[in-house]
Order: structure tokens, then C-alpha cells, then sequence
């Protein structure tokens, strides 16, 4: 199988890249246009994989969209480009409607004019799997509520609304069009390779540093936390065995406040890393609560149920296993962090691993 995955420089792109390298025989085309989030060094294990391509191309751009889909031919697609975070969305909303929404459209609209120049046989095989989030629900009220595929659409900010946009498009294209999609919605992830402006990331390389710990309001926002690699299997379920023109919820059982993920963080820091900087004497200290973000949502939690009865899916890691590993990896990979935070990552990606 020959796998096109959009965003695949991104953090949950990249754990899917690097899944399906290394533990299937299907091969990749890896779509992205590079923006700040894009890190082909989280790709540096299987760059040289001759099952992996490169084509650095913008989703929105449908001529070149078209190329990669005639030069790859590809069996299937992943969608995961997105602009992602919250607060930025929330800064500068016009890039999250234009890759969110127009970039969806564009490439929805190639999509389909490839799907409908293939055979039968393989016009039958052919899915297009759209990677959403549990943001486009809203939040729950009510403490023993979970978000199933049901939930009805509730957005909060700039980025979940986009987000729920490009899932009534690509529900609009299945109905209207018989293009065969999937979607998946899931919860918070984390793991290897996360981009520092995200909670967890943000969290260890401060405490590292001696920098303040900035947690919003009272960090009472519930959040249920995916460890990547999980998701990533997840993902890889659902495009190879899932139902046509269904919506799978994908979660990580694992609850918590914003202010006990930090704890927890500083906890194993003080376990892996005692030696710290000089004006630090206990990363807990380092907390400090700031002015809550606009129309931040208290809680989310997913029911992934229908995961686990008809794709036999659930996560491997608990919150505890996951994070464990996921401190270690910050730990053991400085260079990756460094070239990150200084910016040398895109000064340098250019030639370095791209194929076409």
C-alpha cells in the first residue's frame, strides 16, 4: 500500500511516517509544506527508507497537488496538515482558515478527480482519512460525560472551528460526491518530537532551563492525554480496516488537569534530572499561574469505544508509562530540542532528507 500523508513533517504526522517505515511494508509520501511546525529531523530514522518520499508542496496549492497525485499514485491518503495551535489561532486566525478550511477543499477537490481516474478495483480500495480533534465537540459540563462520534459540534475557538469545518467538507464530499472518507477525532497527544510551544514540551525544556512554568488560570482544564505512538496506531487501524463513511474517536483514557501534568513533569524531573540551575531549588517552584486564555474549555474527555469493539484498538501507555518515556526522550535527545528552540532546524532542513 502506497500511503499519501499530508503534515507529515508534523508531530503526529512524523510518529505516523515512522509507524508505518517500521512496522509495516506499505510505503509513504510524505506532502508538507514546511511551515514552523515542519521538522524533517523527527524523520531522520527513515529518511532512507526507499519506501519514503518527499514533496515539499502546500496543500492549497491544487497544481501541485495534482502532480504528486499522477507522479505517486497513491492508494490511500492521511490528512493531517493543519495549523494546529490554539493560541495562535487564536493571535492570527487567517493561516488556520486557509489551511484548515481552503486547503481541505483543495485537496478534497484532487482527491477526487484521482479517485475518479482510477479502475474499479482500485476506485473500491481507495480512502481518504481526514485526522480531526476532540476540540471540534466544545467542552463537557458534566463531569461523567464523554465525547463520542455523536456529540454534536460545538467549537470554541478559531482553530476548532476550523476543524470542523474541514469535517463537514469532507462529510459533504462523501455524501455528495461518493468519495470514500473516514474521519478520526482525537484527544491531546504527546510524545517524542512535539514542538516546544505545546504544554508538555514547553513544560520539561523551561524546567530545564530554569524558566518560569506558565500554567492558564487555576490549570483546572481537563484534557485526556494520547501518547503519539498510540495514535499513531491507531490512525494506521482505521485507514486499513476501518468502515467507510464513519467517524472513530480516539482517546487515551487518561484524564487529567493542565496543573497535574505539571506536577507530574516536575516530579519526574526531580526523579531524572536533580542537578538543576543554579537559581532552582525545586522545579515546583517554577510554576506560575498566568491570565487564562480566551474561551478556553474546561474539560475533554473521548469515549473511543467504538475503537477498541470494532478495530480491537486501545492504548498501550498510561498517562504514567507515557510521560515517563516522554521526559526521557526530551532527555536523550538535546540536540533535536536545541536546533528547535534556536531556530537551525529550518535554516538547515533545506536538501537534507527531501526527496521527490
Amino acid at each position: 500500500m502506497k500511503i499519501l500523508v499530508t503534515g507529515g513533517a508534523g508531530f503526529i504526522g512524523s510518529a505516523v511516517i515512522r509507524h508505518i517505515i517500521n512496522n509495516t511494508d506499505g510505503s509513504v509520501v510524505n506532502v508538507d509544506k514546511l511551515t514552523y511546525a515542519g521538522n524533517l529531523e523527527s524523520l531522520a530514522e527513515v529518511v532512507d527508507s526507499p519506501r519514503y518520499a518527499f514533496e515539499q508542496v502546500d496543500i492549497c496549492n491544487r497544481q501541485e497537488l495534482e502532480r504528486v497525485f499522477q507522479t505517486h499514485k497513491p492508494d490511500v491518503v492521511m490528512h493531517l496538515a493543519a495549523e494546529s495551535h490554539v493560541d495562535r489561532s487564536i493571535d492570527g486566525p487567517a493561516a488556520f482558515m486557509e489551511t484548515n478550511i481552503i486547503g481541505t477543499y483543495t485537496l478534497l477537490e484532487a482527491a477526487r478527480q484521482y479517485w475518479l481516474s482510477l479502475g474499479e478495483t482500485a476506485q473500491q480500495a481507495f480512502r481518504f482519512h481526514h485526522i480531526s480533534t476532540d476540540e471540534v465537540y466544545g467542552d463537557l459540563e458534566d463531569p461523567e460525560d464523554l465525547f463520542t462520534e455523536s456529540t454534536p459540534y460545538a467549537p470554541s475557538s478559531p482553530y476548532s472551528a476550523s476543524k470542523a469545518s474541514s469535517d463537514h467538507l469532507v462529510r459533504a464530499w462523501r455524501r455528495t460526491y461518493g468519495l470514500p472518507t473516514l474521519i478520526t477525532n482525537c484527544s491531546n497527544n504527546y510524545g517524542p518530537y512535539h514542538f516546544p510551544e505545546k504544554l508538555i514540551p514547553l513544560m520539561i525544556l523551561n524546567a530545564l532551563e530554569g524558566k518560569p512554568l506558565p500554567v492558564y488560570g487555576k490549570g483546572t482544564q481537563v484534557r485526556d492525554w494520547l501518547y503519539v505512538e498510540d495514535h499513531a496506531r491507531a490512525l494506521y487501524k482505521v485507514v486499513t480496516e476501518g468502515r467507510v463513511g464513519e467517524t472513530y474517536n480516539i482517546g487515551g483514557h487518561n484524564e487529567k488537569q493542565n496543573i497535574e501534568v505539571v506536577h507530574a513533569l516536575c516530579a519526574l524531573l526531580e526523579e531524572l534530572v536533580p542537578e538543576k540551575p543554579e537559581n532552582v531549588k525545586n522545579y515546583h517552584d517554577l510554576i506560575t499561574h498566568v491570565q487564562d486564555r480566551p474561551g478556553h474549555d474546561l474539560r475533554y474527555a473521548i469515549d473511543a469505544n467504538k475503537m477498541a469493539c470494532e478495530l480491537n484498538w486501545k492504548p498501550a501507555e498510561t498517562f504514567e508509562t507515557g510521560i515517563r518515556k516522554t521526559v526521557e526522550w526530551y532527555l536523550s535527545n538535546s540536540e533535536w530540542c536545541q536546533h528547535v528552540q534556536d531556530g537551525s532546524y529550518r535554516r538547515e532542513r533545506l536538501g537534507k532528507g527531501e526527496k521527490t
